[in-house]
């Protein structure tokens, strides 16, 4: 049976497949960067900012894995999923504004690269995912398509923050 594309964005098993790749791609990437961090601590340290960073990164990562577990748990009901990733998706959101204010800026950080750095991975990648969790329960907006922007936000701005963490700081 073929599904149109619109029903499949409102059933979570469908997604089985999408659910699989993201967890074990956010998964090899979150190690990688524990370890690397793990390496780099003392350098990390050394930069009032960078610790705060090096934990957004970990989220960053951790977000596209938690949702794919979400999705991968078999013959869950539509509507705890959607509660699933709208309630994680503004909690983990507002854990990561909250880390990023009480964050003391970089020297060489101006307003914009502090927003765009800091406050865009978070907005994107949670708001995204906060509103497929609320189209998933109204049945509307695009459901879970709203997972690919999040998801895609995640490990892009996480690798960027990897890139810092782990080659900038040694410039």
């Amino acid at each position: 049976m073929v599904l149109a594309p619109t029903s499949i964005a409102y059933l979570p098993a469908s997604w089985a497949t999408f659910a699989l790749a993201v967890s074990a791609v956010a998964a090899t990437l979150a190690g990688l960067v524990f370890v690397a961090v793990s390496i780099n601590l003392k350098q990390i340290l050394e930069f009032p900012h960078l610790p705060a960073r090096a934990a957004q990164t970990l989220i960053l990562f951790a977000l596209p894995l938690i949702t794919g577990l979400f999705l991968a748990v078999p013959g869950q009901p539509r509507a705890v999923v959607g509660w699933e990733l709208l309630v994680t998706g503004l909690a983990v959101g507002a854990g990561q504004l909250v880390i990023n204010a009480r964050t003391p800026h970089s020297d060489q950080e101006t307003p914009l690269t502090w927003a765009v750095g800091r406050v865009v991975p978070a907005v994107v990648s949670c708001g995204c995912l906060a509103i497929g969790g609320a189209a998933l329960l109204a049945q509307a907006a695009g459901g879970l398509y709203w997972l690919v922007p999040s998801v895609l936000a995640a490990i892009i701005f996480g690798l960027v923050n990897a890139w810092v963490l782990l080659v900038e700081i040694l410039r």
